[in-house]
């Protein structure tokens, strides 16, 4: 309107208290802002007369074959949406349309399925995200305990095919010393 910024406001503000003096300030702010919302309020009035006096002497009709004559495309598909929209209000008001028992018995099957199907899927997914937020000292340990590594081979002066250490040769013996000691213990 004006385009008074924040520093012009303060200003006026400033030169105010001045003027009018700090007892008086809030009487004239008072007044003012009754003055503002008679002046916003006769605005308002004289905004609606003026738009009450153009619909009644048809400046919307003008408007609005204009607005057709200028762009038949959007005009063609407004009336098309204007008729789709009261056939949707139709549809709606007249209710749930009326389906035949076997189309009916086949429709509620489907959803039972479909109902089931979902609680199922929910199951599945709760459970698994039970498993993902146990912590790993209660899942149960399939691994079998780590035998002894054997040394890394030596690099040898020759260039030759590496081989994979046997790992099978310490396990069998930590098995076998585990049995012994078993027996020992039992027997003593």
């Amino acid at each position: 309107m004006f385009d008074l910024g924040w520093t012009e406001l303060l200003l006026i503000g400033i030169v105010a208290l001045i003027v009018v003096g700090p007892k008086d300030l809030p009487g004239m702010f008072k007044t003012l802002g009754k003055f503002i919302g008679k002046a916003k309020g006769m605005a308002r009035e004289f905004s609606q007369a003026m738009n009450d006096a153009a619909d009644n002497s048809g400046v919307g009709d003008i408007q609005d074959t204009l607005k057709k004559a200028s762009n038949p495309l959007n005009s063609a598909l407004d009336d098309v949406k204007k008729a789709t929209d009261s056939f949707t209000k139709q549809t709606m008001e007249s209710g749930k349309p009326k389906l035949s028992e076997e189309r009916q018995a086949q429709a509620d099957k489907i959803r039972e399925k479909a109902a089931e199907l979902a609680t199922e899927r929910k199951v599945a997914e709760d459970a698994a995200k039970a498993e993902a937020a146990k912590p790993a000292a209660e899942k149960p340990a399939t691994k079998k305990p780590a035998a002894k590594k054997a040394p890394a081979p030596k690099p040898a002066a020759k260039k030759t095919a590496t081989k994979a250490p046997a790992k099978a040769a310490p396990q069998k013996t930590t098995a076998r010393k585990t049995a012994a000691k078993k027996k020992t213990e039992g027997k003593a």
